[in-house]
């Protein structure tokens, strides 16, 4: 029986990632969590995520930086990226475009939107805005 996909949610706020990592859980991913850049490179490079779901203000390396690394990363260049922020700037989007990630949603998102934009992510179902 294979295991459920993993979901990498990379927050510097615990709430956050406790709420998105639950919301996740619930709907039957494994998730692991990190609140740097650094951690979740790490873990991403340790077990290859079905996605990422990355806050791009992260503190030290931001999420854009993170998910440039993930994507320049043979290992890790295939794991879809769904970046999330507060940030409402189209900058900040087009950014995020540019550094890869596959999909941006704006915070505050209500978790059960975030957990079905990771859904399309994994199965290829489209990007999430």
């Amino acid at each position: 029986m294979a295991s459920p996909p993993l979901v990498l949610v990379v927050d510097d706020y615990a709430d956050a990632r406790a709420m998105y990592g639950a919301w996740l859980q619930v709907s039957g991913y494994r998730v692991v969590e990190a609140s740097t850049a650094a951690a979740a490179l790490a873990l991403a490079r340790a077990e290859p995520p079905a996605a990422v779901l990355m806050d791009l203000s992260l503190p030290g390396v931001d999420g854009i930086e993170a998910t440039r690394q993930l994507k320049a990363d043979p290992r890790t260049r295939h794991v879809p990226v769904l970046a999330i922020t507060g940030h409402v700037e189209a900058h900040v989007a087009e950014a995020a475009t540019a550094a890869g990630c596959d999909a941006f949603i704006v915070k505050p998102s209500p978790a059960p939107d975030v957990v079905e934009a990771i859904g399309r992510l994994i199965t290829g179902g489209g990007a999430a805005s």
